[in-house]
This record gives C-alpha cells, structure tokens and sequence, in this order.
C-alpha cells in the first residue's frame, strides 16, 4: 500500500496531462487514520464518476463495539454513518470545478426506510464508505489540483466529521441504536402474541404528496380504537400503546379520501423500519406481508392458478398457465400464488387496484350467469380457506363491497383518519341481510415444483474495429426503482409497490445477472434457486452476488419476496 504523500506526488505529476493518465491512481494509499482506495476510474469528465472506497479501523473510529455486536444494532449504525457521511459530503459536493461531472462526490441517497447497502459496511476490522467521485478536468485535460482539495482537504474533514465516535453527537447515535432495538422488540412480540401488525398512538400516516415518503405535516395522529389496544414494553423507551391486528381477516372500511388506503400503505411498508420522525416509526408489520393487485399485462410463466381459476373455454392448462399478457383476474391469481411460494403470511389487498371479477361475484349476477359459465372463484370464496387451512392472514381495503363482512375477523373503519371498530355492530347488521355465498369447495394450495428457464447469458457481438466477433455476458441497465434491463429483456417493477429503494432493483439486477450466468441455457427449480441466492446474500453479504473484483456501492437488500417478485417476472 502507497503512503498519501506518494498519491499526492502523483496528481501533481499529471496536471494537464490527458484524461487517461488518472488510470495510473487506481490503488490503495495510507493516510493518517484511514485507508483510501481508488477502485475505478472514469474514462473521462462525462462519464459516470470514479469509484472511490474508504476504510477507517475500529481502532481509530472508536465507535463502542455493543453499537455493532449483532446484525440490527450493526444495520442501524451502518445507516445512520451513511446519512450523517452524505450529509456532511454534499457541501463539497461540485467545490472542486471543472468540465462535465468534475467535482461531484455522489453518496447513495438513503430514504425513510432503514436499509442494508453497501455503500456503508462494518466488518470486523472496521468500517467501510463507498462513494464516487467527479475526477476534475478542464475539456479532457487533468486539473489535478483541484482533485488534491478533494482527496486531501475535502473527504478527511468528511471521514473526521462523520466515522470518528468523537465527532459523532453521542445522544444521536445512541437514540438511532435504541430505536432500532425498539423496533425488533414490536416484531417479536407481534409472533408471541398472534399479531400480524401494529400501529402506535401519535403515529403520523399521511405522507406530503405522491411522490414525496416525508410526513405530512398537521395531520391527524393516530388513535386506536380501545377495543383494539395493546400494549408493548420496549427496552429502551419503556411502554408504547397502540392498535394490534390480529391474524385473520381484517377489513379497513369506510368513506372515500377517509384514510383507507393511507392506513394500508402504512401497514405496506411497515415492513421496513423507519427513521425517526417518520411518523410511522412504530408502524409495524408482519416482515412477509405482501401487498398484491391486479396486474394487467404482466408476465406469468408456468403458475397453478387453479385455486381461484379453473375451466377456460380455450381448454388452456390453469394449473401451468402461462402468458405474455395477463389480464386482471389471472395476474391477481398469479401474484396470491407467488406470494405463497415466497412465504407470505400476509396479504395485503385494496379493492381499488383489484380486478372485480377476482374479488366478488354479486347474486344477481351468480344468477345471469351460471357458475359452470364461470371460470373465476372469486378469492371472497378462499379468504377464509386461505386462513384456516393454510395460516395466511388477509387485510383488505374495502368501499363498495359488503360482502366481505361476512368473512371477516374485525373490521376497522376510517372516520376522517380515525380508526373505529366497528365490528360488533356489522355482525348484527348482517343478521338482517342473505348472507352471500363466501365459500368454495376443492382448496388445495399447489403442490408441483416450479421450475425456471434462463437463455444464454453471452452475446455476440462485432470488435470495435469490425474486423471479428467477441463474445461477452449480458449487460445490465437500472433504470430507477421501477424498472430494469438485462440484455434485450427489459422487467418491469412498477407495481411492486413494498420495493423501497431504487438500490433494492440494482441488487435484483444483479442477482438475475448472478443466477442467469450461473445457469445459462439451463432450466433449475425455482424455489431452490430462490433460497440458494437468498443464503448467498445472507453469508456472503449484497456484493457477493455482483460479479465485480470490488464490491460496488449503490446496492442494497431486497426482501425474500421481492426477489421472488423479480424472478417470476423475468
């Protein structure tokens, strides 16, 4: 390893050398208290920036070890090190000028949600910041000097300010910590108890706008109902009240722009913990739970549907159906039955994004049309199955359709954001009406093992110089959270709607490259293949599933059902 003065020698012996010549940093150099890697250089000043890792030993950060003793508190801190390093880097950010991305130091954006990435990792040996870096230049000629302010005067403030225990506010790191450990305390007392989610009194639920995570501010706190409160003694912040949903089926009802679907989004992404302020801190969910809708359009691949779909008048096989273009009912029944597959224990269902023909068939229309006419059960018929013989929860969003009260195990309604039970008084309403037909014979989950097909994962192409073909895997494109490209297949994401984080679908990406060059021109079990990538993330850590020499920043974990998602699309 090179000492920083021999790194600093070099960039003054380059100034106004071509572009090229930064090439020669890549490397390892010592400075005082940390260790600086150069692990990619870019080709030119408009080209995505160099990559650029730092490594301070435990012995200089000096951060207490019970802060990282265990894979919680260690995700917490890995976290909160990041947001305080990207907070304290962006006022440097373009300081050092010159052409194109000169001077950008770009650090992974972290939302509301607590994620694992690899832009920060604790190891054993200390802690790792992956980041990158605009090398300047004026055209395509080096500025080095403006490169030494970043390397030598702006990154060992930001490593000073944000990696050192002694500069870190200790209330603050303590506070990220206990929240974090406060957390999982909810989570493990939602399986003692039976619970399936929880939701704290002075929760904030509605959020700024569509495309804003932030909470919104004056609304209405929540309140439980008190036939539905719990209370949980945490470990640090001592007893937190709120409202406990059971296993069962559980319906969120009430009158439009009420709440409804803000309280299920709440409960969609309580899968995550969340910063503090969120709001939505001590919204808590089943960690499985899976929010499922009618997807038109998508993409099914030999799936047993025949648990809601039987008998199509073209005498196609519903118990390995597959199509390019899915329509609402099929793709619901698709997504209920991947979510199976991925271990759901909860689904998440609102009647808005729902196909009706999936959810409900009313009398009338169960008497025009005659139920040997009718491939559809309706999943109003295999809710209750769904619980009782195969443990699988349901909370639903419903607005226009009563009969789903029948079925249910509590009803919630939402007045003007304030959760009522209201579940005795609908069990003697419904004394007065027919009850509707609510269940269906033959309930078997499907049982066959699924298997996938990946083609060839090289391609052939012409050399720069059109005189021969090369071979090479395919390339790999991220086009934000929603959306990404593996060779010429593009997947599309959108309505996967628990994928928090735009750093989650690299990792996806990059675990279909991993799985399709480990298996190219190959058919595998799904399910084997799933659970044999899922381990790898697990042991080996996110990066292990890149295919590069260095771990690269910009990844993040996905959840098990997500992954499941991507796959089932691909």
């Amino acid at each position: 390893m090179k000492m920083a003065e021999e790194l600093q020698r070099e960039l003054r012996s380059i100034n106004r050398k071509s572009y090229p010549a930064y090439k020669g940093l890549k490397g390892a150099y010592q400075f005082p208290d940390y260790q600086l890697f150069i692990e990619h250089v870019q080709g030119d000043p408009f080209a995505a920036p160099s990559a650029l890792r730092i490594f301070v030993p435990h012995s200089k950060a000096k951060f207490p070890e019970r802060y990282y003793w265990d894979k919680c508190s260690k995700v917490a801190l890995q976290d909160a090190l990041l947001r305080r390093f990207a907070e304290i880097s962006a006022k440097f950010c373009y300081q050092a000028k010159g052409s194109g991305k000169s001077g950008v130091i770009q650090v992974s954006h972290c939302g509301q949600e607590v994620l694992e990435r690899t832009a920060c990792e604790i190891t054993k040996e200390g802690i790792h910041i992956r980041f990158f870096v605009g090398f300047p230049a004026n055209g395509r000629t080096i500025n080095s000097g403006e490169l030494e302010k970043i390397l030598f005067v702006y990154l060992p403030k930001c490593v000073e300010m944000s990696l050192y225990h002694r500069k870190v506010p200790e209330r603050e790191t303590e506070q990220v910590i206990c929240l974090k450990e406060d957390q999982r305390v909810i989570r493990e007392e939602l399986k003692k108890r039976g619970l399936i989610a929880f939701v704290a009194n002075g929760s904030i639920l509605p959020r700024q706008s569509g495309n804003s995570d932030l909470p919104m501010k004056d609304a209405v706190p929540f309140q439980s109902p008190k036939s539905m409160e719990i209370t949980i003694q945490l470990r640090h912040r001592g007893s937190i009240t709120g409202m406990g949903i059971r296993k069962g089926i559980t319906l969120i009802a009430g009158g439009g722009y009420h709440g409804k679907s803000t309280l299920l989004e709440a409960l969609e992404k309580g899968v995550y913990d969340h910063i503090a302020g969120d709001g939505r801190e001590f919204v808590i969910t089943d960690d499985t739970a899976w929010k499922l809708r009618a997807e038109d359009g998508r993409k099914i691949k030999d799936v047993d549907i025949s648990l809601f779909i039987n008998h199509l008048p073209n005498g196609r096989n519903t118990r390995r159906f597959s199509t390019l273009d899915a329509s609402g009912s099929t793709s619901q029944a698709a997504n209920i039955i991947e979510a199976i597959e991925a271990k759901s224990q909860v689904l998440l269902i609102d009647e808005d994004t729902s196909a009706t023909n999936f959810m409900v068939r009313d009398e009338l229309m169960q008497r025009v049309i005659q139920k040997d006419k009718e491939p559809i059960t309706p999943f109003l018929e295999r809710a209750r199955d769904l619980y009782e013989k195969a443990g699988i929860s349901t909370i639903l969003v419903v607005g226009s359709c009563g009969s789903y009260f029948y079925i249910a195990d509590q009803i919630i309604q939402m007045d003007n954001y304030c959760p009522v039970d209201i579940t005795e008084k609908t069990r003697k309403l419904l004394k007065e009406y027919k009850k509707p037909d609510c269940e269906a014979e033959g309930f078997a989950l499907p049982s066959e093992k699924r298997s996938i097909s990946f083609g060839s994962s090289v391609v052939r192409r012409k050399n720069y110089r059109g005189t021969g073909m090369v071979e090479e895997h395919e390339k790999l494109k991220v086009m934000g959270r929603e959306s990404l490209m593996l060779g010429q297949e593009q997947l599309d994401l959108r309505y996967l709607e628990q994928l928090a984080d735009r750093e989650q679908t690299q990792t996806l990406g990059y675990l279909l490259k991993y799985a399709k060059e480990q298996y190219s021109g190959k058919t595998t079990d799904l399910t084997a293949l799933m659970e044999s990538l899922i381990r790898k993330l697990e042991k080996e850590g996110i990066g292990s599933v890149s295919g590069q020499k260095e771990i690269p920043a910009g990844m993040a974990m996905p959840r098990r059902q997500e992954i499941y998602a991507c796959f089932n699309r691909f």
